[in-house]
């Protein structure tokens, strides 16, 4: 992705968080300057922050997605069973936009429509081995209630209702009828080695630096932020 274009994102995001009545925590305003100055490692080790991807594919408006984590625990504290176990995000799906078809190996999570359009959420189960399979649906509760869903089925979620998946719940998601402004709240969150796709694709995009960053995605963390402090 050019970072002309994931800046603009950046500023349409801003907008529509804002319009939907959220407000970001105060680094989501650092400038990269002021992100290398201040950050502290329990920002960059969780990897709070902006993040937005195509996948890897080079189609964004068809296949991609807007997210920034607002909080998030460590492993340790979820391997112990207590202390901060929980993370959350915001994501910003767009009209047919598809955040393709994944599941999770130990990430349970609630997707909540905040605000906007519908969200449209298709289900698939998983086989003996955790795979996805095609011809197997799952049971998912949707704000306290039981839903069996066929194999392939869709949830249609308005603003407000929510679904919760678990390990092993395969989803692809996207906006129906206009973008749509989601909550994600969830147990820790490991977007490098927790996101299982369906088909070989990446989680993160590489970035074509046409123009200098707005603010830094956690993608850059490791590349652009020294570790010490």
């Amino acid at each position: 992705m050019k970072r002309s274009r994931i800046n603009r994102i950046m500023d349409d995001a801003a907008r529509m968080i804002a319009h939907g009545g959220f407000h970001l925590p105060p680094f989501a305003a650092w400038t990269p300057e002021e992100f290398r100055a201040r950050a502290t490692p329990a920002i960059r080790d969780a990897r709070l922050g902006w993040d937005i991807t195509d996948y890897g594919q080079g189609e964004f408006d068809q296949l991609g997605l807007f997210l920034f984590t607002l909080r998030n625990g460590s492993q340790a504290d979820l391997a112990a069973g207590q202390g901060m176990v929980y993370a959350e995000k915001l994501l910003i799906s767009q009209e047919n936009q598809i955040s393709p078809m994944h599941t999770h190996l130990r990430k349970t999570e609630d997707i909540i429509n905040r605000s906007g359009a519908t969200l449209a959420v298709q289900l698939c189960g998983s086989d003996e081995l955790g795979r996805l399979d095609r011809m197997a649906g799952c049971r998912v509760d949707c704000d306290g209630i039981a839903r069996e869903i066929e194999a392939g089925g869709l949830l249609h979620l308005a603003p407000g209702e929510s679904v919760t998946l678990r390990p092993g719940d395969w989803h692809a998601f996207w906006g129906e009828g206009g973008s749509v402004l989601i909550g994600e709240v969830s147990t820790v969150n490991d977007d490098l080695t927790d996101n299982i796709f369906a088909e070989p694709i990446g989680r993160f995009s590489s970035i074509d630096e046409d123009e200098a960053p707005l603010h830094f995605l956690v993608s850059d963390y490791d590349s652009q932020l020294a570790r010490e402090g």
